[in-house]
């Protein structure tokens, strides 16, 4: 299984990428800003989008991919994710009045992007890689995926705070290989961490307790200017752990 960070950043600025990983060669989870590095031959390879939310530093990529590539689109791409999530993105995103609605574009008969909502606790198997949707905690309706394929396992939390939800299920694992995992605030900006519901790494630390594996962990969607910061707090609170800070373009071959 190979994966590349496209953007892994909490904002933007200078080199800074919001949420996007590749998947193989032709799937996305999130489509934030860290798409706009891939070459146009990489882009026109994608037909598969996994959505864990609708906030804009996960999708905000997602129309202009979609126009880039509309006349290469021999097929449609597929966007995935929560029916609240695919909800959000076509009443805010596609409607006409943000972006054009490529879900009747060409024709509504024969369209160059379609929805597939998926359930929770559903496990969906594209180009070899099996993605399980998990539910976690956020301030709109959001998912992780644990993602499967050749016997590797690759866990990512989406956007989260607290929860039982996503730690149960990668538990479930005989096996974890990595783990990606969001920390968006340092310690002294925890009240605006728990309003936004994202972890500090005073709450990462303590829902880490639940994680009964041991693989590398890949810290996620630290703000910007407060990088250095953030990751140190983690590193203090979790020495015992395999702690990695994600800056962005990383490939993983598990």
């Amino acid at each position: 299984m190979r994966i590349k960070i496209l953007g892994c950043s909490g904002g933007i600025g200078a080199e800074l990428r919001t949420t996007s990983l590749l998947l193989g060669k032709d799937i996305l989870s999130d489509a934030g800003t860290g798409i706009g590095d891939l070459s146009l031959d990489d882009m026109r390879q994608v037909r598969h989008v996994f959505l864990t939310h609708s906030h804009l530093d996960h999708t905000s990529g997602l129309p202009l991919l979609v126009d880039t590539i509309f006349d290469q689109l021999k097929e449609p791409l597929t966007v995935y994710g929560r029916p609240e999530t695919l909800e959000a993105v076509q009443k805010h995103i596609f409607n006409w009045v943000m972006w054009p609605d490529f879900a009747e574009l060409p024709t509504k008969q024969s369209p160059v992007l379609v929805y597939k909502p998926l359930k929770l606790g559903q496990r969906h198997t594209v180009q070899g890689h099996t993605l399980h949707m998990v539910e976690v905690n956020h301030t709109v309706p959001g998912a992780g995926y644990i993602i499967e394929k050749d016997g590797k396992v690759f866990a990512f939390s989406g956007d989260t705070y607290t929860n039982d939800s996503f730690w149960a299920a990668v538990n479930a694992y005989p096996r974890v290989d990595a783990l990606m995992v969001e920390t968006a605030f340092a310690n002294g900006n925890q009240k605006l961490a728990d309003m936004a519901k994202h972890y500090c790494p005073r709450t990462l630390a303590t829902d880490l307790a639940k994680f009964k594996h041991d693989p590398d962990i890949y810290i996620t969607h630290l703000k910007p200017g407060a990088e250095d910061a953030i990751f140190a707090e983690i590193v203090a609170a979790l020495p015992q752990r395999r702690l990695h800070r994600l800056l962005g373009g990383e490939v993983f071959d598990l």
